[in-house]
């Protein structure tokens, strides 16, 4: 059973990404903790930083439903320089 988001919004004090329920129900996602885990460099990071930042709710439904590593690998970008 899925249940029906209320709001979904980053808490920069917490570093989370914070979902509440119609049925009064939160959860928070450490976004430190999903970095820690998932992103192996920088690139990878900015990439989940501008979910978090532009669509959390995007965001959620990645870390909660999606395969975060598959998608880190589509959308990374890396640039070398030189």
């Amino acid at each position: 059973m899925k249940k029906t988001i209320k709001s979904c919004e980053y808490n920069m004090d917490s570093g989370c990404v914070e979902l509440k329920f119609l049925d009064g129900g939160m959860l928070a996602i450490d976004c430190t903790a999903v970095d820690n885990e998932a992103a192996d460099n920088r690139f990878q990071r900015s990439e989940l930083d501008y979910l978090i930042y532009n669509d959390p709710a995007a965001y959620a439904d990645l870390i909660l439903n999606g395969d975060v590593g598959l998608y880190l690998k589509t959308v990374t970008e890396y640039k070398s320089i030189s």
